[in-house]
């Protein structure tokens, strides 16, 4: 499994929280490429509920992680 910004950016939008099959599905009816699907279809536990993409991947980053300041916008 191999996730990066923009694959993640399609799940940004998902109805969270939810199950494999649910990500599965919104990715493919969103339009999401195929390494998306790939990528959920490799999560180890079916009925696992996701509360976001920071329980798919962890490294996720958030906005924290970015050096900007939001007032000067």
């Amino acid at each position: 499994m191999f996730w990066t910004l923009e694959l993640a950016s399609y799940l940004e939008e998902a109805p969270w929280p939810a199950t494999k099959d649910e990500l599965i599905d919104y990715s493919i009816r969103s339009g999401a490429p195929i390494e998306v699907v790939e990528n959920l279809q490799e999560l180890d536990v079916e009925d696992e509920i996701y509360e976001s993409i920071e329980d798919i991947w962890p490294d996720y980053p958030s906005q924290d992680d970015f050096m900007f300041n939001e007032d000067e916008y």
